[in-house]
């Protein structure tokens, strides 16, 4: 069993997904290679100059592998409860996890299959989006949402911001007290 699943290796997953495995947790993200980040050119990064998004996607999910993250291609199909947590169904195999963070950009179609509650989508071209909690809790107990799928703006370091928020907010749970991670200069 993982401590968390992501669904989605885009910059909200990603960031979760450095966030997490950084802090010590089991982490697998699923992706289906759909991120929209595929087609951008990003020049408004801070600290970053100018990067193509097929690059910004390979550094993020290399950032995460670093800090021991899993990573499977694949369709994430369903998310159910199972005995000991959820289920996270592909279109090959099925995964346990305590939490999942959704952060499928702008696919919801996860929706009805795990019984999660929507709302209409806030940014141009997002129909749908996951309701959560101001945290990133959907309505589905361990489900949690980041990024363009949870209504937040489409600009990649806001989902990544937001993905990292999600991230924080699933480790103070499972740590049971609030999580900090701030790295410092070596001298």
């Amino acid at each position: 069993m993982y401590d968390i699943v992501i669904v989605g290796a885009g910059p909200a997953g990603a960031s979760a997904a450095i966030f997490a495995a950084k802090a010590g947790k089991s982490v697998l993200v699923v992706d289906s290679d759909q991120s929209v980040t595929k087609r951008a050119w990003v020049e408004n990064h801070y600290g970053v100059a100018e990067i193509s998004g097929p690059d910004l996607l390979e550094t993020g999910k290399k950032q995460a592998a670093k800090f021991g993250a899993k990573f499977e291609s694949g369709k994430v199909t369903g998310i159910s409860r199972g005995d000991d947590g959820l289920q996270v169904q592909t279109e090959g195999a099925s995964y346990s996890a305590r939490h999942v963070i959704i952060a499928s950009g702008f696919l919801t179609d996860l929706a009805e299959s795990a019984g999660l509650e929507t709302a209409p989508g806030t940014e141009p071209r997002v129909k749908t989006i996951f309701k959560t909690d101001a945290q990133g809790k959907t309505n589905v107990p361990g489900v949690w949402a980041a990024g363009t799928c949870a209504g937040v703006s489409v600009h990649t370091i806001v989902t990544a911001g937001d993905g990292a928020k999600v991230a924080i907010n699933v480790i103070s749970e499972l740590n049971g007290e609030r999580y900090v991670d701030h790295d410092v200069l070596k001298a």
